[in-house]
Formats: structure tokens, C-alpha cells, sequence
């Protein structure tokens, strides 16, 4: 098979969580276990971070890799979904993996496959970690797909643990209450394994303390050791390179102030992930490096400012506050569920704009009432369909967010509600484009 074969053949034969929803998710590891056996067990072969929450996890994982491979580690990175390309699941050093490597594992292990049935994410998983076992890579970042007890990575027995954010997503999977969820985040806590909480929530944080307890696992809220806060300067955005074509390319800078609690020490960063909700997620990143270190890990202050600088660049990351052009200012971000849009909501307020343009698609397998009763009823909105089978239906989802006194029209494409919503804005507008993961996937 050549490689858009082998794509067709994982996409169209085995379930995918993206596409199909809840039928695609296991209630145990025995296919990712299986899975492994087939491949020697490539998961013992590799050191490891691995990062679990509802929202950050994904910002906390690159900016992690980012770190490390400036310091000079081979470092594998595992997340999901992709946007753009399957292969930036998996990738080293900030390269994808190629697809010759995916269209052999793929031939090679097709007929255990069949025999198994996995799952398109077990079947990842098993692929990513097989190939840093094969590149011999010196640590490897592993994100969590969705919960944590029981998803495919969760067969890893890391360095470290990270959990970055407990908020309402996937209830019809991991719980209708926040204490519940965060059960299901807290199943990646391991004996005896440091595990590092970004953000204390107290609706949960017993949940964290309890369980760390029960496995004798050195718990950290993040919180208690670093504080992280926007530098008191006249333009705390700044672009390093000013050309047009930089604009989208993650050149954009923050600039912030990290405090080490106890001993009391100053850290400046610059940081290319500019989102408000970063200051969280970075406080979990700097606690990971300190126990690192503290696990024999030679990472230094000015590896942190170098990698924190130009994320983007290193690991390939999109879609968080992202800039896509600047006339008129067009801005992207993947959160989607109430957490993430709350605080997409807060940077949206940190805006100059006289009108609000928002495209906005979701999908159809989640109770959206809790988003649409947040969003800003002065804006104009533009309603879309996300081209996957689980999108919602332009008019469907316009119908739910009128109301909500949300008003808009619907148009047959992400991308001809984006060109719609910069064609109405003007110069001093702000357009805003989000709701989904693949909403944004269709316009970076």
C-alpha cells in the first residue's frame, strides 16, 4: 500500500473517536496491551512524561518537548487528534513521522490488526510508541487522548505524571459531575511516580491528593511552587519578525514573569503561546522541568526561555490563539468545551475591536447549552459544519444558539463562513473563528 492507501485503510476500517464518537472508546486496555505484546512491549523501552486534563494538555505537552529537545534530548511527542497531517501525531525533535515508517508498520501488522480489532487510536498509540522505541528516543512526552484510567496511553510507567485542568467535557463518557472526571484524569497517577496538578481546583483536588495517597505517589500543585504572571510592559505583544509571511507562525510573543515561590527567584520568558489560559498551563511545565532535574535531567533557565520562545516553531503547534492575519485581526483557538471557550472568551476581552465577527462550529455529540450560554450576544455570528460525520449541522446549531439570543447566519463551509465573516469586518473588527478543534483544523 502506498501511504494514502494505508490512511484509507486505518480511517475506513477501524473506529476513530474523531469521526464516530463514543463507539470508537474501549472500556479496558487489552487492545493497547495486545497491541504492544505483538511489538516486543516498545513502551518499556522509552522514558516518559505523561500528561492528562480536559483543558491545557496539548499546550502543556509541546512546550514540554519544546524544552527538552532544546536541551539537547531525543524527545518523542505523542498527541491528538491532528489537524492537518495523521503524522503530526507522532513526532521527534519536532519532525513528523515519515510516511514510509507508517505505511510499514501498517503492513507489517495488518493481519494482527485483524485478529485484534483495535481501535484507530489504540492502533496510534501502538505506532507512536513503537517508533520511539525503534529511534531510541531519550524521553518521550505522551498526551492522554481522552480521560485517563482507561485510555491507550495509559499502559506507560512514566517518569512523571501531569494532570492540567479538570472541566466539563465528554460527560457521557467520564462523568456528569467535575469530582467524577477528575477520577478518571487521576487513573494515570502510578505508585509511586511524582505527579504534578497545573491547576488546584478545590472541587477536585481532593480527588488528586486521595488517589496519590492510596499509591504513595509525591503529589505538587503547581500553584504552591511558581507564580506566573503578564510583565508589567507598554506592549506586552510583540512580533520578532515583522513580515507578513510571519504573521500565523507563531512569531508572536508574551511577555511574562515566572516567580519560583520558595527560594524566591525571577524568571523572564518570552512565550509564543499567548493565550491567558498559558499562565496556568506554564506554571505546570516549570514544575515538570524542576522534577526532572531533580531526576538527573540537565535543563537549564536559558533552555526554558529559548524553547518557550518559539514553541511553535520547534514542535509544529497550531491552533491555540493563533493569529491568521492581521487585517482584519483574524484569530483561531481549539477550545470547545465551557472551560476552554471561557477562556478563549477572557482573551477575546483583552481585544480592541468595535465588532465581534464569530465563525463557530461544533459537533453533535455533546450537550452544548452550557457553551452557547456564555457566548457574547452583541456579536455577529457565522454558523458552519466541521466536515467530519460528528459536525453539527449549520442549522441545527443555529437554532440552538438563537436561543440563546445568539444571531447569524449559516454558510455551507468553514472556510466560506470564514471569508464571509473577514469580507463584513472592518479594519478595526476582531473575527474569531472556534468552537472545535475541527473548525480551526480547517483553516490553519
Amino acid at each position: 500500500m502506498d501511504y494514502k492507501t494505508t490512511l484509507d485503510y486505518l480511517y475506513s476500517q477501524l473506529p476513530m473517536f474523531t469521526r464516530v464518537g463514543a463507539s470508537a472508546i474501549k472500556n479496558n486496555l487489552d487492545n493497547t496491551l495486545a497491541l504492544c505484546d505483538v511489538l516486543d512491549n516498545p513502551q518499556y523501552k522509552f522514558k516518559s512524561v505523561h500528561i492528562a486534563g480536559t483543558n491545557g494538555k496539548g499546550s502543556t505537552s509541546h512546550m514540554l518537548a519544546s524544552i527538552l529537545q532544546t536541551a539537547g534530548y531525543k524527545t518523542g511527542l505523542y498527541t491528538s487528534p491532528h489537524l492537518k497531517d495523521f503524522r503530526e501525531r507522532i513526532r521527534i525533535n519536532g519532525q513528523m513521522i515519515s510516511e514510509e515508517t507508517v505505511i510499514d508498520f501498517v503492513a507489517k501488522h495488518k493481519e494482527a490488526f485483524e485478529s485484534i480489532e483495535p481501535s484507530f487510536f489504540e492502533m496510534t498509540v501502538a505506532l507512536a510508541f513503537d517508533d520511539f522505541a525503534v529511534e531510541e528516543v531519550d524521553i518521550a512526552i505522551i498526551e492522554v487522548g481522552l480521560g485517563g484510567r482507561l485510555d491507550s496511553t495509559n499502559v506507560i510507567t512514566p517518569l512523571l505524571s501531569v494532570i492540567t485542568n479538570i472541566g466539563w467535557d465528554h460527560m457521557n463518557m467520564l462523568g456528569d459531575t467535575l469530582p467524577k472526571i477528575a477520577v478518571e484524569k487521576a487513573g494515570i497517577i502510578k505508585p509511586s511516580i511524582p505527579v504534578i496538578i497545573s491547576e488546584k481546583q478545590h472541587e477536585v483536588a481532593d480527588v488528586f491528593i486521595q488517589k496519590a495517597e492510596q499509591v504513595n505517589a509525591p503529589i505538587t500543585f503547581a500553584e504552591d511552587e511558581w507564580r506566573v504572571e503578564e510583565s508589567i510592559d507598554d506592549s506586552p505583544l510583540t512580533i520578532e519578525n515583522s513580515s507578513p509571511s510571519s504573521i500565523g507562525h507563531g512569531l508572536w510573543t508574551k511577555n511574562l514573569t515566572a516567580t519560583r515561590l520558595a527560594p524566591s527567584t525571577l524568571l523572564p520568558i518570552q512565550a509564543d503561546l499567548t493565550g491567558t489560559y498559558q499562565l496556568k498551563n506554564i506554571k505546570g511545565v516549570l514544575c515538570a522541568v524542576d522534577e526532572l532535574r531533580r531526576q538527573g535531567f540537565t535543563i537549564t533557565d536559558e533552555h526554558i526561555q529559548t524553547a518557550l520562545r518559539q514553541v511553535k516553531a520547534l514542535t509544529g503547534l497550531h491552533g491555540r490563539w493563533e493569529v491568521l492575519s492581521q487585517s482584519p485581526l483574524t484569530i483561531c483557538d481549539t477550545g470547545h468545551n465551557p472551560d476552554g471557550i471561557q477562556e478563549v472568551l477572557k482573551n477575546i476581552a483583552s481585544v480592541e475591536y468595535s465588532q465581534l465577527h464569530f465563525v463557530i462550529g461544533m459537533v453533535n455529540d455533546k450537550d452544548i447549552t452550557k457553551v452557547l450560554s456564555v457566548l457574547p450576544t452583541d456579536a455577529v455570528y457565522y454558523f458552519c459544519k466541521p466536515d467530519i460525520p460528528r459536525g453539527l449541522e449549520a442549522e441545527s446549531l443555529k437554532e440552538q444558539a438563537e436561543s440563546f439570543g445568539l444571531k447569524g447566519k449559516t454558510y455551507p463551509s468553514v472556510k466560506k463562513a470564514l471569508q464571509a465573516a473577514q469580507s463584513a469586518a472592518t479594519s478595526n473588527d476582531l473575527v474569531f473563528a472556534g468552537g472545535s478543534t475541527f473548525v480551526v483544523a480547517e483553516i490553519v
